[in-house]
């Protein structure tokens, strides 16, 4: 745990670390902490979303009329560049997995199932949105990528933390799946950041994002246990999610049933439809995720790869 560094400090780490920064006026008394009573800090660790929309800087800072700006902490446009969007308390992780708060703040790794929605994020975490769709056909440009590294990188570094103080969205709230980009090599690329000295001139390729990975055994296992098991039941919510995405994207599953992490019923049957479009029967066609169906549908949507 530490104390939140002041806009100051916030802007020299940044800019230490290699990164142009831009300030959006009034970003230094720009938050949530008078209007909610509740004062940033302290904080354990950096969160990563995307934005899920196009040229949104302004949606970040002001809000909307349901959840009050800031939305982030700073906000990386694909040609914008970085932006200061805010300082203090801002609305960007709502109710996440207290124990994988504990995880961060111990930089426990793997980080714990994010089962549960019982912690306040905001009241701990910097957060960062990138611009991206998160639909796996708009790409990260890979400057726009390496900057968010930069990001994480100096947030850690001026507070003595590891990469294990990094996190997704995805990986602290139940049925999110921002970033679109898998943590763990987002994670390495942090370590390998600061393993450098600050500022270090690039020599080596910039790092690049990676898909999310789905492990089908684990899917699988999801699949066969949740149907039985009591209602919300979690046996792999990371996949399970990624798999309801691409069954929502591909039109077999109502986004009603999407994101709780539970591979139910309704997924397995939602799956079994997919399968048959693929031309499968009979108990091909069963609901339980093989290989070569679950490759296909991350192939078609783009949201996954697969491990075995």
């Amino acid at each position: 745990m530490a104390t939140p560094l002041t806009a100051d400090r916030m802007l020299s780490a940044l800019r230490s670390e290699g990164l142009t920064v831009n300030e959006h006026a009034g970003w230094r008394t720009h938050n949530r902490d008078a209007a909610t009573g509740k004062t940033f800090g302290p904080v354990i660790g950096v969160l990563i979303h995307h934005t899920a929309g196009h040229g949104d800087k302004e949606l970040c800072y002001k809000g909307r009329s349901d959840l009050p700006g800031p939305l982030c902490h700073s906000w990386l446009g694909k040609t914008e560049g970085l932006w200061m969007i805010g300082s203090g308390r801002a609305n960007h992780a709502g109710l996440v997995d207290l124990d994988v708060l504990n995880a961060l703040k111990a930089e426990k790794s793997p980080l714990p199932r994010d089962d549960q929605a019982n912690a306040d994020g905001n009241d701990v975490l910097y957060g960062l949105e990138i611009e991206n769709l998160g639909d796996s056909k708009d790409p990260y440009p890979d400057g726009q990528y390496r900057q968010a590294v930069l990001w994480a990188a100096a947030i850690c570094r001026a507070h003595g933390w590891s990469e294990k103080s990094v996190a997704g969205h995805k990986e602290c709230q139940p049925g999110k799946i921002d970033p679109s980009f898998d943590m763990d090599d987002f994670r390495a690329d942090v370590k390998k950041q600061l393993a450098k000295t600050p500022g270090q001139t690039e020599t080596a390729p910039p790092p690049t994002p990676s898909k999310p990975r789905v492990d089908l055994s684990r899917l699988v296992t999801a699949a066969k246990t949740d149907p039985g098991a009591r209602q919300g039941h979690v046996t792999y919510m990371a996949g399970t999610n990624l798999v309801e995405a691409a069954l929502v994207k591909r039109g077999f599953l109502a986004r009603t049933y999407a994101g709780d992490g539970s591979f139910g019923s309704t997924t397995v049957k939602a799956y079994g439809r997919f399968q048959k479009s693929l031309g499968y029967t009979g108990a091909d066609a069963n609901g339980i995720p093989g290989k070569a169906s679950l490759t296909k549908l991350g192939q078609q949507t783009g949201l996954f790869t697969v491990t075995p």
